[in-house]
């Protein structure tokens, strides 16, 4: 049996979740899974491993009110996914304030929600 070593409890990505990196607009991927102190993402654009990047995504509450954060992120790593272009990468959340805390751990605690 697999032991879940995180601290944070993620929550699975129940529709697109499109990230742009905020400096430069461009999309770079889509959102895997979510927890309040990081992410997976299919990123779509090669990304630098141990780089820290800005992105801005917007989730979608229980109730179809959306909201877009905007934070800091460090890459931890990257592996090429078997479709060409792609790879899956794993960020850490840097900088975020209380309420940008807040508000991703509401999302990731949302009833109904499905977890990795």
């Amino acid at each position: 049996m697999t032991r879940e070593l995180r601290r944070a409890r993620r929550r699975q990505a129940p529709e697109a979740i499109m990230v742009t990196d905020a400096m430069t607009g461009e999309v770079v991927g889509r959102v895997g899974n979510l927890s309040e102190t990081g992410m997976l993402m299919m990123s779509s654009t090669e990304l630098v491993e141990d780089a820290l990047y800005q992105f801005r995504f917007t989730l979608t509450g229980a109730m179809g009110g959306e909201q877009t954060l905007e934070l800091g992120a460090h890459l931890l790593w990257s592996d090429r996914a078997s479709a060409p272009g792609q790879a899956w990468t794993g960020f850490r959340f840097i900088g975020l304030s209380q309420e940008q805390g807040r508000q991703l751990r509401r999302w990731v605690d949302a009833p109904d929600s499905r977890y990795v």
